[in-house]
C-alpha cells in the first residue's frame, strides 16, 4: 500500500508536466504563460495595424483622386464642391485610424495627412497634392512592412463577380449598374453611383475601385465591405463592375485592334510573351496581370496607347488608332486578367491563329477591308514560321488575304466573301497544324513501348507455345527448324524497313501523301489487331488458335512447315511493327522541343528490355502470362493509336493536297487525339468509332451465343 502511494505522488508529480511543473515552480509557470498570451496578442496585434495600414493607404490615395476630380489643373479653383467634400471626409477617417497604426508610421502618418488636409482646405494645384499624398503612401508603407497591395493569388472570376453584385450591390447600383436600383430612392446623401457611366469612371482604377469596396465611401451610403467580403470576391466584384462600361462589342473591336497592333510585344493573351518580345530592349508588360494594370486608370490607358511611354520600346498609335478605337483597346485589355480569360490560354501562335479567325469572321460579316487588313497583320505574327515549314502555303494565305480585303472593298456579295473566307479557313488550319501542334514526348514514349511490347509479346507467345508443342510430342530435335524461321523473318522485316526508308527517300515529293498514305494503312492494320485481339481475348480461344497452327504444321512432317509457321508469325508481327513506327515517327517530327525521335527511340529501348524480361519469365521460370488483361488493355491502346493515326493521317493527305479541307467551326480541335476541325478527317474518325460500337456489340453476341451452346443439354 504504501509503495502504491508512493507510486502515485511520482506520477502526480512529474508523468504530468503541467501539474508538476505548477507545484515545482508556479512563478516560472505564470510567466510562460502570460509570454504565450503576449506573443498572441502581439501577433493579432500585427495583423490588426497591418489591416489599418492598409486602410490609411487607400483613404489617403482616394482623398487624392478625389481632390484631382474637384478642383481646377491650377488649383485655386472648385469645380465640383461635393469630390472635394469627400477628399476630405477621406483624410479625416485615415487620421482616425493614425493610433492604429504601428508606432513607427504614427508620427509621419499624422503630419502627412494633416499637411495633405491644409492643401486641400487651400485649394492646392492637385498635381503637388497627388505627389505629396505618393510620397506619404510610400513612407507609410515601408514604416508598416507588410504587403499593402494584397492582389489575388488567381485571376478574378467574372461569374464570382457578377454573383458578388447581385447579393451585396444591385439594391442601390441596379442590375445594369446605373445606380437605379430600388434602394436607391430612399438614401440619404449622395445618390449611388452610375458604374456604367464610362466618363465619370475613366479616371479611376480598378485598385480605387477596390479600394472604395473595401473602406467604403464617406459622407455617402457606400458602406465598407472590408469584413463582410474577402479580398478574391471584392476584387471579383471589382471586375466585373469594370465590365459594366463597355459593351461585348466594344470588347470584340478591341480584340481585333489588339491583335493587330499590340500582340506582337505584349502577346495574344496579354502574357508578355509576343514574337517580338524578347528582341526589345525592355520587356513589355504582362497586361494579363492584375497586379500591373490595376493602377492604371481607363484615362492612363488611353493616354499610354496614344502617345507611349518615353524611354521604352512601348510607341504612340495616335496615327494608326483613333480614340473609339483606343477605348475598344482598353475595354479588351480590362478582360484580360480574368479567370474565364485565363483559365484555358493557349500557347502563344495558337491564340493568334484564334485572333485571325475572329477577324476574318467580322471581314466578311461587316465587309471590311480595314478588320481584313488587321487579319492578315495578326497572321503576320506567325507568317515566318510557316513560310518556314511551308513557303508554298504562306503565299496561298497571302493571296487570299489580299482577295479578302479587295473583295471586302468592292463590297462583294456574301457568296463572294464566304468563298475566300472558306479558302483562308483551310489554309489557316493546315498552317496552325505546322506551327502549333507539337505531340507529346510522353505520349511518345508510351505508344513506341506499347507498340514493340505488344508486337513482340505476340511473337513470343507463338514461338513459345511452337516450342512447347514440340516438347510435350516428343520432337524437341525440331526446335531448331522453328528459330530458323523466326531468325529469318527477322532479318526480313529489317530488309522491309530498309525498303520502306529508301521509298520515302526517292520520293521526296509526295512525302506527305506517303507518310499520308503509311498512316491510313496503319490505321486499318491496328484496327484489325486491336479486334483480332478483342476476338482472341479468351484463353481458350487463343490456345485453339496456337493449336491450330501447330496441328497444320506437323501434318505436313516437313521441317520447311514448321519453319514457316513460326517465319509468318514473326515476320507479321515485325511488318506490322515496322509500318506502326514508320507512321509513329511520322507524327513524331512535330514532337516539342524536336525530341519525338528520341522519346520513340527510349520506347524501344523500354519495350526491348520488358520483352527480354517476359521472355526468360517464360522460357526459364514458366512464368503465365494473364492474357485475358493483356490483350484487354493493348487493344484499347491500339485502337487509341489508330484513332490518332487516322485524324493525322488525313491531314497529311490534306497537306500533300490529295484531299480537300472542308473546316468545320463547331468542330473541336484536340492535336493530341488526333481530332481536326475538318469535315473529313472527322469522318473516318466517326466510322472508326461506329466499327468499334459494332465490333464489341457483335464480340458480346457471339460470346453469348457460344455460351448458351455450352449449357445446352445434348440427348442420344
Amino acid at each position: 500500500m504504501t509503495a502504491c502511494l508512493n507510486s502515485r505522488q511520482f506520477y502526480s508529480t512529474f508523468a504530468d508536466p503541467i501539474f508538476g511543473l505548477t507545484r515545482i515552480c508556479p512563478k516560472l509557470f505564470l510567466s510562460l504563460v502570460l509570454s504565450a498570451c503576449c506573443a498572441t496578442a502581439l501577433e493579432a496585434q500585427r495583423e490588426d495595424s497591418l489591416t489599418v495600414t492598409r486602410r490609411v493607404v487607400a483613404a489617403t490615395s482616394l482623398a487624392a483622386k478625389e481632390y484631382a476630380a474637384g478642383v481646377a489643373p491650377r488649383g485655386g479653383q472648385v469645380v465640383v464642391p461635393q469630390e472635394v467634400e469627400e477628399s476630405g471626409q477621406f483624410l479625416d477617417a485615415a487620421l482616425f485610424d493614425v493610433p492604429a497604426l504601428p508606432v513607427a508610421a504614427r508620427a509621419l502618418a499624422d503630419t502627412g495627412l494633416r499637411t495633405l488636409h491644409a492643401m486641400i482646405d487651400r485649394h492646392a494645384p492637385p498635381d503637388s497634392v497627388a505627389q505629396r499624398a505618393a510620397v506619404l503612401v510610400q513612407r507609410i508603407s515601408a514604416a508598416a512592412g507588410g504587403a499593402l497591395e494584397p492582389f489575388p493569388a488567381r485571376p478574378p472570376s467574372l461569374a464570382r463577380g457578377e454573383a458578388v453584385y447581385r447579393e451585396q450591390c444591385i439594391q442601390c447600383h441596379g442590375a445594369t449598374g446605373r445606380g437605379d436600383g430600388p434602394n436607391a430612392k430612399h438614401l440619404t446623401g449622395p445618390p449611388p453611383a452610375d458604374l456604367a457611366d464610362r466618363a465619370a469612371l475613366a479616371g479611376v482604377s480598378p485598385l480605387d475601385m477596390y479600394r472604395k469596396i473595401a473602406i467604403g465611401v464617406a459622407g455617402t451610403g457606400m458602406p465598407e465591405y472590408a469584413e463582410a467580403l474577402s479580398p478574391e470576391d471584392r476584387w471579383a466584384v471589382t471586375a466585373y463592375i469594370v465590365t459594366l462600361r463597355a459593351d461585348q462589342g466594344a470588347v470584340r473591336d478591341g480584340e481585333g485592334s489588339y491583335a493587330a497592333q499590340c500582340a506582337s510585344c505584349h502577346g495574344p493573351s496579354g502574357r508578355g510573351d509576343g514574337p517580338l518580345a524578347r528582341t526589345l530592349s525592355v520587356s513589355p508588360p504582362a497586361l494579363a496581370d492584375l497586379a500591373i494594370q490595376a493602377r492604371f486608370s481607363d484615362d492612363d490607358l488611353t493616354a499610354l496607347t496614344l502617345r507611349g511611354r518615353p524611354g521604352t520600346p512601348m510607341p504612340g498609335f495616335a496615327r494608326v488608332l483613333d480614340s473609339a478605337a483606343v477605348r475598344a483597346v482598353v475595354a479588351y485589355v480590362r478582360v484580360l486578367p480574368v479567370a474565364e480569360r485565363q483559365g484555358n490560354v493557349p500557347s502563344p501562335a495558337a491564340a493568334v491563329f484564334s485572333n485571325v479567325r475572329a477577324l476574318i469572321d467580322s471581314a466578311v460579316a461587316l465587309r471590311s477591308d480595314k478588320v481584313a487588313f488587321d487579319a492578315y497583320l495578326t497572321f503576320e505574327q506567325v507568317e515566318t514560321d510557316v513560310r518556314a515549314h511551308n513557303p508554298a502555303l504562306a503565299g496561298e494565305l497571302e493571296d487570299a488575304f489580299a482577295s479578302l480585303r479587295a473583295r471586302a472593298a468592292a463590297h462583294a456579295g456574301p457568296e463572294d466573301l464566304g468563298a475566300i473566307r472558306a479558302r483562308l479557313l483551310s489554309g489557316l488550319e493546315r498552317a496552325e497544324r505546322i506551327v502549333v501542334d507539337q505531340t507529346s514526348g510522353v505520349n511518345l514514349f508510351t505508344e513506341s513501348f506499347v507498340l514493340l511490347l505488344r508486337e513482340g509479346f505476340e511473337a513470343i507467345l507463338v514461338v513459345a507455345a511452337l516450342m512447347a508443342f514440340l516438347a510435350r510430342a516428343g520432337a524437341t530435335e525440331r526446335r531448331r527448324d522453328v528459330a530458323k524461321g523466326a531468325w529469318v523473318a527477322v532479318a526480313a522485316s529489317v530488309l522491309t524497313a530498309a525498303v520502306i526508308e529508301l521509298l520515302f527517300q526517292i520520293t521526296p515529293g509526295q512525302r506527305e501523301a506517303l507518310e499520308g498514305a503509311t498512316m491510313l494503312v496503319a490505321t486499318v492494320v491496328l484496327f484489325y489487331v486491336s479486334y483480332w485481339l478483342l476476338s482472341k481475348i479468351e484463353v481458350a480461344k487463343w490456345n485453339a488458335f496456337v493449336k491450330g497452327r501447330m496441328e497444320d504444321a506437323l501434318s505436313t512432317g516437313s521441317s520447311f512447315a514448321l519453319a514457316s509457321v513460326a517465319f509468318l508469325a514473326v515476320y507479321r508481327e515485325g511488318f506490322e511493327t515496322i509500318l506502326f513506327y514508320k507512321a509513329l515517327l511520322t507524327s513524331a517530327g512535330s514532337a516539342a522541343g524536336g525530341g519525338g525521335t528520341t522519346a520513340v527511340a527510349a520506347g524501344v529501348a523500354a519495350g526491348a528490355l520488358a520483352l527480354l524480361v517476359v521472355y526468360v519469365a517464360i522460357d526459364r521460370f514458366g512464368m503465365k502470362i494473364p492474357l485475358k488483361p493483356f490483350f484487354a488493355v493493348t487493344s484499347g491502346m491500339l485502337y487509341y493509336m489508330a484513332f490518332v493515326f487516322a485524324g493525322k493521317g488525313i491531314a497529311d493527305l490534306q497537306e500533300g493536297g490529295l484531299v480537300r479541307t472542308t473546316v468545320l467551326d463547331w468542330a473541336p480541335r484536340v492535336p493530341v487525339l488526333g481530332i481536326y476541325p475538318t469535315a473529313e478527317s472527322l469522318a473516318l474518325q466517326g466510322l472508326l468509332v461506329a466499327l468499334l460500337a459494332f465490333a464489341i456489340v457483335w464480340l458480346q453476341r457471339q460470346r453469348l451465343v457460344t455460351g448458351d451452346e455450352r449449357r445446352r443439354p445434348s440427348f442420344p
